[in-house]
Order: C-alpha cells, then structure tokens, then sequence
C-alpha cells in the first residue's frame, strides 16, 4: 500500500471518527477513544470515564509491517483509578497482537481501535469487579454478625446432652427440697403423747395456770355418794 491508499484509509477513517481523528502529519494522526465502564461500587461520584489517546505513524510499507502506535491519556484529565498509563500501556498494546497478525497486508486501523476499546473496557470491567466483589463479601459479613446478635446457642448433639443432663439435675434437686418441705411440715402437724408433753414440761405450766378458785370450785362440785 503506497501512501495514496494509506491516504483513502485515512478518509475512511474521518468518516467513521469524525470528532475523535486529529492529523499529526500525513502519515501519522490521532484518535481519541472514549471507553464505556461500569459504575464503581465504592465511588460517589462516579468518576468520568475515560479517554485514551492512539497515536498512529505509519511506515511507508504500512500495512505489510504493522504501524507504530504510541498510548496516551488526554493531558489534565482526572485519573482513572481502574486505568493507569503508562502501568498499563504493555498489556493494552499486547492485546492488539494478535489483530495485527490477523490483519497484515490489509488496512488494519479501524480494527486496532475497535480491539483497544475493548480491551481497555474489559480490563477496567474486571478491575471494578473484584472490587464489587470484595463489597458483596464485606456487607455479607457485616450481616451475618449482626443477624448472629439475635440468633441463640446452635443445638448439636453435645449441646442438647449437656441441656439434657443440666435438666435432669435440676430435676433432682427441686424433687429432693420438695420431700424435705412435706417431712418438715408433716413434724410440725405430729401430735405429742402425755409422756412427751410431761417430759417438754407442758403439764406443769398448765397446772401453774390454774388459779387456786378454780381448785375450789372443783371440790365444791363434787358430790359424796350416800
């Protein structure tokens, strides 16, 4: 391809990236490629997403040997903090490999663009990700502690017997004080014999109770039989 079909590229070019295609010189240009990327969960405000910069120079036997393609952010934009350049300059241009080798000997850089999109928008994808990810683990946690505030003791066979045996212990003791209670009360409701009264003292302060008009009043009573 000589540079009069690089130049009809280029035309093309204009008509599919009429806003994003800057000319450098005749044989070199750049284009501006707005990335789409999902939301990322910890931010607020989401960040603007972001924008590379594909510098292309073609050589003079361009498309037989691939063009020199050059990465680059937009200057003053704010960064990214799923998508550093130069850090992540290797891994974008290596993406584009296999599409070079796919497309030598043709007019590659509309599908250049479209492979760099992707694979900056997939490796942003990715990032964002493991960051959702590690969120989901963390308010998953966080709600598994505090569920676990109103959830009780969790019954296994070693807890239940433990449960068992405590029960049945107490069982026991409340039988026992109860036995001792009835004994108890059944010793205080116990008639005492005369001996027992006699012995404990309780006749002789019956008799002190009685007055000596009593004493009289009881001989008077009595009658002499004829």
């Amino acid at each position: 391809m000589g540079l009069e079909e690089q130049k009809e590229e280029r035309e093309v070019l204009d008509s599919i990236f009429p806003d994003e295609i800057t000319d450098i010189s005749e044989t070199s240009y750049r284009i501006s490629i707005a990335l789409d990327v999902p939301p990322i969960p910890t931010s607020d405000p989401d960040p603007s997403p972001p924008t590379l910069l594909l510098t292309i120079s073609l050589p003079q036997t361009y498309p037989d040997t691939p063009p020199n393609l050059t990465l680059s952010l937009p200057p003053n934009t704010p960064r990214h903090p799923h998508l550093t350049l130069p850090g992540d300059t290797p891994h974008l241009l290596s993406a584009l490999s296999p599409t070079i080798t796919e497309n030598t000997g043709m007019a590659m850089i509309f599908a250049l663009v479209s492979t760099l999109k992707e694979a900056a928008e997939e490796l942003i994808a990715e990032r964002v990700a493991v960051v959702r990810e590690a969120g989901e683990r963390e308010a998953a946690r966080a709600e598994e502690e505090e569920n676990r505030k109103f959830m009780g003791e969790r019954v296994t066979r070693g807890v239940f017997l433990e449960w068992k045996e405590r029960f049945r212990s107490e069982g026991e003791g409340e039988a026992v004080e109860a036995g001792a209670g009835e004994k108890k009360r059944g010793k205080g409701e116990e008639k005492l014999t005369g001996r027992e009264l006699w012995e404990r003292g309780l006749v002789g302060r019956v008799e002190e109770e009685v007055g000596e008009e009593d004493v009289v009043v009881g001989v008077e009573g009595l009658r002499i039989g004829e």
